[in-house]
């Protein structure tokens, strides 16, 4: 196995024995198609375990022993399906898997209680489960580059959300909860099929500074005539001005004013 092989003649056991010691699992770019098994020797000692660019096409369901690892990184490979124990990674606070052939995602995410940061861009996902709703502690969700066509009501119970990327999907309309995401910071739309946002977004996401919805069929007119457009307005002026004010050097791309239509 790829993995096996080290160029400096790491053998299995000193491989084993830096693994429990550090608690870090690397293992990109390894040509990897299974999971070393020494992986689950270290067992509750993974703190981070990242695989990625290797052709794991699927995750075994002893990645449920991995209970004191906090990220996940699973990107680039070729997983089609994710164990339901997976809702064993209670201390989990990353979970990437950009660039795999999910079509769904087990009901049991949402047992992921500490998850902070979730991130699933280039899928073929056409639903995420209504247990989406139970990450309370979300900070970040990037949903990009997929097939959905719409997003779970109980998206408004990830209360805790700041940014939520959402492009490059057919999304033809948002849930109302998502009007209850108060800290929500950043929302990005581009590359969907909206006509209009609900009515309440604006007032409801108070904390709203960067909204961006390119390239879809939606009139600059319609989200002007939105309640809670003045405010949303005086917290785009002010981040734009406390950047403008910051003195750091920035490409034009950065310094964006947080309004894309």
């Amino acid at each position: 196995m790829g993995c096996c092989s080290s160029t400096n003649g790491d053998s299995r056991a000193a491989r084993v024995a830096r693994w429990r010691s550090t608690g870090i699992v690397a293992l990109r770019d390894f040509k990897l198609k299974v999971l070393p098994g020494e992986i689950f020797e270290v067992g509750s000692s993974v703190r981070t375990l990242d695989l990625t660019n290797n052709k794991i096409v699927e995750i075994p369901s002893d990645i449920g022993k991995l209970v004191s690892a906090q990220r996940l990184v699973l990107a680039s490979n070729l997983i089609e399906r994710l164990p339901n124990n997976l809702g064993n990674l209670r201390s989990l606070k990353v979970l990437t898997l950009d660039g795999n052939r999910l079509r769904n995602l087990p009901d049991e995410l949402g047992a992921l209680s500490r998850l902070e940061q979730l991130s699933i861009t280039n899928n073929i996902l056409i639903c995420l489960p209504n247990t989406v709703g139970h990450l309370h502690n979300l900070l970040i969700l990037n949903v990009s580059s997929n097939k959905l066509k719409s997003l779970p009501e109980s998206i408004g119970g990830c209360t805790s959300l700041e940014e939520f990327q959402a492009n490059d999907n057919l999304i033809e309309e948002l849930p109302l909860s998502i009007c209850n995401l108060i800290h929500l910071k950043s929302l990005f739309l581009n590359k969907n099929n909206m006509h209009q946002l609900p009515q309440n977004l604006l007032r409801g996401c108070k904390a709203l500074q960067n909204l961006s919805l390119h390239d879809n069929p939606i009139a600059m007119e319609q989200f002007q005539q939105m309640d809670g457009f003045l405010e949303f307005e005086a917290r785009r002026k002010k981040k734009f001005d406390k950047q403008i004010d910051s003195n750091v050097m920035m490409s034009s791309t950065a310094l964006d004013e947080g309004l894309d239509l």
